[in-house]
């Protein structure tokens, strides 16, 4: 698959990157810090079409391609991994689905509002008991006498939750104990029955709130199904593809950001008459990370071509999110250890990139899942 990046996309990373350095960085460590949701900087994001970048731009999007995406959450993730995933959740997890899968009405209403950062959403799929098996999950809606349905159960981790003005939730509509059916639905904030937890307290991205949802007979109408009764699988499993593509870039921005602080650390700190840089152990690890993230980033670009050229490109993004995520791991552990008791302070960004960078194995499909992917494709 033939990557071509341009002049364009160059120009994109050059503007996100400048709107990154000028208005996230400064903030990045005290959001993550107090732990605080940053508002402004998302009504920026919506305002300069990055909430809805791959949606057409008759519904309120900027019409980009996966690569340009690939290119805005590396960036943005780069200065500040929870302002990164809020973006993803908003762009992979809520507004592609939509825009794949959504009624007319669905898109002209909800989308555009989305894609356009007029509101926020979120994707409703794990649940305490069903993670990486979602076949297992318990939230079940069933059908009312008014055509409708009622949604009970509840879902947890669910990142943007307290913040999402639409929730993309997906349910059993008919229960069976080896082929269940599930449906996803559109519900809106401030449904009755609906009931949204506090944020969670993390490790990491702790200024992207993620929280548990809960439903309690809530009455949605037949107009709330996102794409065909049944079909909801089919649907979270698109969704996640897509969706892996994004956190993979989110983790290259880490790992990249990561890198940048250890090689200036390196540079700058004296020991045995001059600049740890010039030690080969530092020069080695360096190389290392440096060699590591290209190879990631190239896959993850890779993965990004191909869903361009609307190909399959299930195992591509497995194979980007499990290289990338593992990258950004080893990345800010190595950064760590270049900055010595130093990058195990508050006062350097080490720390803070460090334990943004873990969460990436988990989410969206951990490590596992995708070797399971990418495994079984080999041996098929």
């Amino acid at each position: 698959m033939k990557i071509v990046v341009d002049s364009d996309h160059e120009a994109l990373r050059a503007h996100v990157r400048a709107f990154a350095t000028r208005e996230i960085l400064p903030v990045a460590a005290a959001l993550d810090r107090e732990a605080t949701f940053p508002d402004a900087i998302v009504k920026r994001m919506g305002e300069l079409g990055f909430l809805g970048l791959m949606v057409p731009t008759e519904f309120g999007g900027s019409g980009l391609d996966t690569i340009s995406y690939v290119i805005l959450m590396e960036e943005i993730s780069r200065a500040c991994a929870s302002c990164g995933v809020i973006a993803s959740v908003n762009n992979s997890l809520f507004c592609e689905p939509v825009a794949s899968f959504g009624t007319d009405a669905q898109k002209a209403d909800v989308l555009t509002k989305t894609a356009s950062g007029r509101m926020l959403g979120a994707f409703a799929l794990t649940e305490p008991e069903s993670g990486s098996d979602a076949r297992t999950m318990r939230t079940v809606a069933e059908r009312d006498e008014r055509g409708g349905y009622v949604l009970n159960g509840s879902k947890n981790f669910i990142t943007n939750g307290p913040n999402a003005d639409t929730l993309l939730v997906f349910a059993v509509t008919k229960r069976d104990p080896t082929r269940p059916e599930h449906t996803g639905f559109l519900v809106p904030k401030g449904t009755p029955g609906l009931t949204i937890g506090h944020h969670d307290q993390k490790l990491g991205i702790r200024a992207a709130h993620s929280a548990s949802v809960f439903f309690e007979n809530v009455h949605l109408p037949s107009t709330a199904v996102l794409g065909e009764v049944g079909a909801g699988f089919r649907v979270a499993l698109h969704t996640l593809d897509g969706g892996r593509i994004g956190i993979a870039a989110q983790a290259l921005g880490i790992a990249a950001a990561a890198y940048d602080a250890a090689i200036a650390f390196a540079k700058e700190r004296q020991a045995f008459g001059g600049p740890i840089s010039k030690f080969q152990a530092i020069q080695f690890k360096c190389a290392d990370m440096r060699t590591r993230l290209e190879s990631a980033r190239l896959l993850t670009y890779r993965a990004a071509a191909m869903k361009d050229a609307k190909v399959r490109f299930t195992v591509e993004a497995a194979m980007a999110k499990l290289a990338a995520s593992e990258t950004a791991t080893y990345v800010a552990h190595q950064s760590l250890q270049i900055h010595g008791g130093y990058g195990f302070t508050l006062d350097y960004p080490a720390e803070r990139h460090y334990r943004d960078a873990r969460v990436t194995e988990i989410y969206e499909g951990t490590s596992e899942i995708q070797r399971v992917v990418i495994g079984a494709d080999s041996l098929r």
